[in-house]
């Protein structure tokens, strides 16, 4: 069974793809990635060497479907998971162009490709975001209304509903699954933790948006990429899937536990003009996805974070790489 993994070389598409080489034996993977600024080959750093020839890698842009069809004739594949995207939400803000070009044709193109080549099930990769901003009380489940409020979750909107009507206009298999804030290993140091760690590694200014009061719901990758197993493999056709870590924190207490795990002053904390259209809260109702799929997120969230930190604690040769490539020194 071979699975095409798209943008596996970023954050989350590249810690799927560890878990399930390592927890599903039969799968093999191709991983197709254009290698933007947030896609990074050194994610992947001895999966060949562990997995061989279940894993192979691709450049290539998922919104050209030239490269696409000749990518699906070569092989069959079983399911496309679909992680490709443009994801922060201040570069939206600047250069929404590019955020339509992955987000919305890229997905187009793949459902496309993947209807002509028989692939028997698509799961597209999506946000919390597209619900837009909560009050203090509530949570957004499978059913909350769409109101995305940034480029960024536009697009990611336009590419879920694009999804849902494959299945409905065409028959096609499709599952849609949103998660809440990922953390981890891999992540690209333009994200709030990785950012935070390694600025406060540094002694620089931490800075937070606003009153810092914006509201998250935190869940570790690894729980996520579990989610998304269940979902490839138990969800049904037409249906979406709410992932979150029941870990709701404010931003600012976040920035404080960082600071206090590596030693630091609170007196780092810088506060900054507030991103345009912030959103004030996040939280997932994920009970749907925990009844259907058997699931539920098995990271505690100070612990999560803890280990985050070591991990970037001790692999500052893979950040500074990769700053340094993006032009941030």
């Amino acid at each position: 069974m071979r699975i095409l993994v798209t943008g596996g070389c970023g954050f989350i598409g590249s810690n799927f793809i560890r878990y399930i080489l390592e927890h599903y034996k039969p799968a093999s993977v191709s991983n197709v990635d254009v290698l933007t600024y947030a896609g990074n080959m050194a994610n992947l750093d001895g999966v060949v060497e562990e997995h061989g020839d279940r894993y192979e890698f691709f450049k290539a842009d998922i919104a050209n479907a030239d490269q696409m069809d000749a990518l699906m004739t070569e092989h069959r594949f079983y399911a496309i998971v679909n992680f490709a995207a443009e994801s922060h939400v201040d570069r939206s803000i600047n250069s929404p162009q590019n955020f339509i070009h992955t987000n919305v044709v890229g997905t187009s193109v793949l459902l496309d490709c993947a209807r002509r080549h028989g692939v028997q099930r698509f799961v597209q990769i999506s946000t919390d975001e597209v619900y837009g901003s909560l009050g203090e009380t509530g949570r957004f489940t499978e059913q909350s209304p769409l109101e995305p409020s940034s480029p960024y979750s536009a697009s990611k909107t336009g590419a879920d509903l694009l999804a849902l009507a494959c299945h409905k206009t065409f028959g096609q298999d499709v599952v849609v699954t949103r998660c809440s804030n990922n953390y981890g290993p891999y992540q690209f140091p333009e994200k709030l933790i990785p950012l935070m760690i390694i600025k406060a590694m540094r002694d620089e200014p931490l800075p937070v948006y606003g009153d810092g009061r914006n509201v998250r719901d935190w869940i570790h990758v690894e729980d996520h990429c579990a989610g998304i197993i269940a979902a490839l493999f138990e969800g049904k056709a037409g249906t979406v899937y709410n992932f979150g870590g029941n870990s709701e924190m404010v931003n600012i207490d976040v920035v404080k536990l960082i600071l206090d795990k590596l030693g630091k002053s609170h007196s780092l904390i810088s506060y900054v003009t507030d991103r345009l259209g912030h959103d004030r809260r996040y939280a997932i109702d994920s009970s749907f996805a925990e009844r259907e799929l058997n699931w539920k997120p098995l990271h505690n969230f100070k612990e999560g974070l803890e280990s985050t930190s070591d991990w970037y604690l001790n692999n500052k040769g893979w950040w500074e790489a990769l700053l340094e490539r993006a032009g941030r020194y």
